[in-house]
C-alpha cells in the first residue's frame, strides 16, 4: 500500500475524557535508542527530534511517554519538549508512573503511593508543562491498586493531572480504579498472537464502558521490548499468516499487525514507536489499511491459538 499523503486521521478518532485523539498515535520509548533503555548506543538526537516533528505533521496528536524512558544521553521527555514545545492545543501527551529507575538507569522497586507526586512533577518538569493530559498508573504486580490510584486521583483534584488511566491490569483492577475516579484508558500488552492473560476480556470490558484500550508491543508481539523476533516477522504461525496478508495488500507485516489491532474495536488506539522516519510513515499509513473479513478471520484464528 502507498504511504504517500496518508494522515493519522485515516484511522478515525476517539475521545480520552474531553480530549480527541486520532487512533494512530506514537510511542516514544524507542526514541532513546535502545529497547533496554540504558544499554546500547544512544539515538541520534536530531533524527529523533525530526521523527517527532514528522509524526505531528502526519496528524499524530497522541504521544505516549514516561520519565523512565531514557538511555545514556537521551530522555524521551526531553526530546518531546525540544521537538514540540510550545505544544499545539490539540496535542495529547500521555505519560505513566509506577516503575522506578535511578539516575544510573537501574530499575528499583515500584514507587510507593507517597512517591507518585514527585514522579508526576518530574514528568511535568521534563516536558515543560504545568499539568499532564493523561497519567497512567502502571501496576507493578501488586494485588490492589487502590492506594496508588487514590494518590493520583488526589493529584488530579489538585490540577496537576487532567485524566487518569491504568496499565498492566486485570478487569478487577479497572473496576477498583473506577470506583475511585474516572478512567479514560487502559494500557496492556496486546498484539496479534501475543497478549497478557485475561487481556482479551479487559479489551471487551473497555469497549462496553467506553474506555480506550491502548495496547503496547502491538507490532513487536512476543518480542516485546526487544522488537519483532525475526527480521520479517515470520518466526511463528502468526508471522507467516501476517506476511501472506501483507503481500495481498502490498503492505508490510507491521502495517498488517497494526490494522488488525485497530479492528478489535473503535475504542482501540495504537501507539507504535520507532526512531526511524520511514517506519513512522508506514505506521501512520497502516491506519488506512482495511483488512477483509476473511483476512480478519484468519488472523483471529492464529491469535486465539497463541501461535
Amino acid at each position: 500500500m502507498t504511504s504517500e499523503m496518508i494522515s493519522a486521521a485515516a484511522a478515525g478518532a476517539w475521545r480520552l475524557g474531553d480530549l480527541d485523539v486520532n487512533r494512530i498515535g506514537f510511542g516514544a520509548m524507542r526514541l532513546t535508542g535502545s529497547a533496554a533503555f540504558h544499554l546500547g548506543t544512544p539515538s541520534d538526537r536530531e533524527r529523533s527530534i525530526a521523527v517527532l516533528r514528522r509524526a505531528v505533521e502526519l496528524g499524530v496528536n497522541h504521544i505516549d511517554t514516561a520519565a523512565f524512558y531514557f538511555s545514556s544521553l537521551r530522555s524521551a521527555n526531553e526530546l518531546i519538549n525540544s521537538a514540540l514545545s510550545p505544544y499545539a492545543d490539540d496535542l495529547v501527551i500521555v505519560t505513566k508512573v509506577g516503575p522506578y529507575r535511578d539516575y544510573a538507569g537501574e530499575w528499583g522497586t515500584a514507587a510507593r503511593p507517597d512517591q507518585l507526586r514527585s514522579h508526576v512533577e518530574e514528568n511535568l518538569r521534563q516536558l515543560g508543562r504545568d499539568h499532564l493530559d493523561v497519567v497512567n498508573l502502571r501496576r507493578m504486580g501488586q494485588d490492589s491498586i487502590a492506594e496508588h490510584f487514590g494518590a493520583l486521583a488526589e493529584l488530579r483534584d489538585a490540577g496537576l493531572i487532567r485524566h487518569l488511566g491504568v496499565s498492566d491490569v486485570e478487569g478487577r483492577h479497572l473496576a477498583e480504579a473506577r470506583a475511585i475516579a474516572p478512567v479514560v484508558c487502559v494500557q496492556n500488552r496486546y498484539g496479534l498472537g501475543s497478549a497478557q492473560p485475561g487481556t482479551d476480556e479487559v479489551l471487551r470490558i473497555c469497549g462496553e464502558l467506553g474506555v480506550a484500550f491502548v495496547p503496547f508491543f502491538a507490532i513487536a508481539g512476543k518480542g516485546g521490548a526487544r522488537g519483532p523476533g525475526g527480521a520479517d516477522g515470520s518466526h511463528d504461525r502468526a508471522g507467516a499468516e501476517v506476511l501472506d496478508v501483507a503481500r495481498a495488500h502490498g503492505a508490510t507485516a507491521a502495517q498488517v499487525r497494526l490494522a488488525w489491532t485497530l479492528r478489535q474495536g473503535p475504542h482501540v488506539l495504537a501507539i507504535p514507536g520507532t526512531g526511524n522516519p520511514d517506519h513512522l510513515t508506514e505506521n501512520v499509513a497502516a491506519g488506512a489499511l482495511r483488512l477483509t473479513d476473511d483476512e480478519m478471520a484468519r488472523l483471529d484464528g492464529v491469535h486465539r491459538s497463541g501461535e
